[in-house]
């Protein structure tokens, strides 16, 4: 069903943390991995943190949330401005393909425009065919392949 209520989008505040846990959940669940209490918490606390680069916003459905971004700002080499890493993008299963991941990258966009970033970009697994659909319409692909060593 359709909700006729508007969706919301909106930065994520100290109140939201209960409907933030089960998005966040659900995004490490998507990706099988399970990330520490501890670096939970403290994602929680730089994204309220207003000396941290780092940002989060909700999506809403009829007063419940429903979807979540989370973004970092960065020094880079290529340039004066700092770019903007969109680090975590999930909406849950029942409101995929109803906008609210473009919504949610455009809100983050918007964020990085208001604060001159010179650039958004992302990553997503090569397996997530969807999301690279949604991706291929916004953005432009750069080839680059993804390495890392984990310390």
């Amino acid at each position: 069903m359709i909700s006729r209520e508007p969706i919301e989008l909106r930065r994520i505040g100290p109140d939201d943390f209960e409907q933030w846990l089960p998005l966040w959940q659900g995004y490490q669940s998507f990706y099988q991995v399970v990330i520490p209490e501890l670096a939970t918490r403290t994602t929680w606390l730089r994204i309220l943190d207003p000396r941290e680069t780092v940002f989060g916003a909700l999506a809403w459905d009829s007063g419940e949330a429903v979807g979540l971004a989370h973004w970092v700002y960065h020094r880079n080499t290529w340039s004066i401005e700092d770019d903007c890493y969109l680090n975590d993008l999930f909406v849950t299963p029942a409101h995929r393909r109803k906008a609210f991941g473009q919504r949610l990258i455009e809100f983050a966009l918007h964020s990085a425009l208001e604060d001159k970033c010179g650039q958004l970009y992302w990553l997503t697994h090569e397996t997530n065919a969807s999301a690279i659909r949604l991706y291929q319409r916004m953005a432009d692909r750069t080839g680059f392949v993804d390495f890392r060593i984990r310390l």
